[in-house]
């Protein structure tokens, strides 16, 4: 009777308390979702930008929000007509949203690994680096990329403590916020790259002291929003792996153009780093339909359609956009809009890529001049 007795005048207090403690913990989930300095994240599942959750599909652990600081955007590119056309687009958009409320985006560097400087030195913020060797790459012009961000850490100033990794062929949609945390990256995952169903190549290059594959996270370089620190331990690591597995002929033959990719994946994780995974840092349309919360596109896949709207992906279309049919020379102002029934994604790339040729000084000038030296 006393135990009941005693119990019976506690539960209201002990319901005050487990009531006190539902609320906090739900405030303190609410608050590393807003992202505030210093907040601890413990076995969230996901995170967002603001008040929005479901983008991030992996987190780690007890994860300490870095505060929200300037981030400095660098792409690796080269002097042919091709890479400048799609650098010039992209530094277009990357001016659009910079200053816009939400963006920590801070200066912005095309790293040229061609050697030498080329016409675009004045009009976007260029640092120039050496190729690899001759013959070195084997005609797989993205080994460069490693060996080019490992010159520009080296020898560059740097003013920014983070750095987003990007490529030509991306357009920002909307200001970029610095996504990552002072220890973990941020990534997007590629479905596929697949670590767990390449064991026996990657354990070339990740033995199995280091861990499971699964270590390894499912991404490439880019987009990759990491700190500078660690990007100069990852970048030489990054570089060896590349070549080491170009140097191995059957995983070259089975990595193929994604070869790099998995070099910077495993890199990382030789090093212990483990990235953020965030499904809306990038749509790759057409596969990718709407723009949703998305902060870039990537224009990496051709886009081919029927007049009907209906995708027709393997064929070329009565409708198509596909980088690749400007290997040559830029794409003309005023693009054709895809027809109705085209999804989202397709229609907004082609109406951005109208806006940056609009007005972009001198792209008739050089379109022109394109068109003379290739006919």
């Amino acid at each position: 009777m006393i135990g009941r007795k005693n119990m019976g005048r506690e539960s209201p207090l002990l319901l005050i308390l487990l009531t006190v403690g539902f609320f906090f913990g739900t405030y303190n989930l609410l608050t590393t979702i807003i992202g505030h300095k210093g907040t601890e994240v413990d076995d969230l599942d996901s995170i967002s930008e603001q008040n929005v959750i479901d983008p991030v599909i992996q987190m780690p652990r007890k994860v300490k929000l870095a505060p929200k600081l300037p981030f400095h955007i660098a792409l690796t590119a080269t002097d042919s007509s091709y890479s400048q056309w799609q650098c010039r687009i992209m530094y277009y958009w990357y001016k659009k949203v910079k200053d816009l409320p939400g963006s920590d985006m801070g200066g912005f560097t095309r790293v040229l690994h061609s050697g030498k400087p080329d016409n675009l030195m004045d009009e976007i913020p260029t640092f120039v680096v050496d190729p690899l060797p001759a013959g070195l790459d084997r005609g797989y012009i993205v080994l460069n990329r490693p060996w080019a961000f490992v010159q520009w850490l080296e020898k560059a100033n740097i003013p920014e403590e983070y750095i987003l990794m990007a490529e030509p062929d991306h357009i920002f949609v909307k200001p970029l916020p610095n996504l990552a945390s002072e220890k973990y990256p941020v990534a997007f995952p590629f479905f596929y790259i697949k670590p767990a169903e390449n064991e026996k190549n990657l354990r070339k290059f990740y033995p199995e002291e280091k861990g499971p594959v699964t270590d390894i996270d499912p991404i490439g370089n880019s987009p990759v929003i990491i700190k500078k620190n660690l990007l100069e331990k990852i970048a030489p690591t990054w570089m060896n792996v590349s070549l080491g597995m170009k140097d191995d002929p059957e995983t070259d033959k089975a990595f193929g153009w994604v070869l790099e990719m998995y070099a910077y994946a495993v890199a990382s994780a030789l090093h212990g780093v483990q990235h953020i995974l965030r499904k809306d840092f990038m749509i790759q349309p057409p596969w990718d339909t709407e723009i949703g919360k998305t902060f870039i596109i990537h224009f990496t896949y051709g886009c081919d359609f029927s007049l009907k709207g209906e995708l027709t992906y393997g064929k070329i279309g009565e409708w198509r956009f596909d980088k690749r049919s400007y290997l040559r020379g830029p794409p003309p102002k005023n693009l054709p809009l895809p027809p109705p029934g085209v999804p989202e994604s397709v229609v907004t790339l082609v109406k951005k890529v109208n806006e940056a040729t609009a007005n972009i000084p001198g792209w008739d000038t050089e379109d022109k001049e394109q068109r003379n030296e290739n006919s």
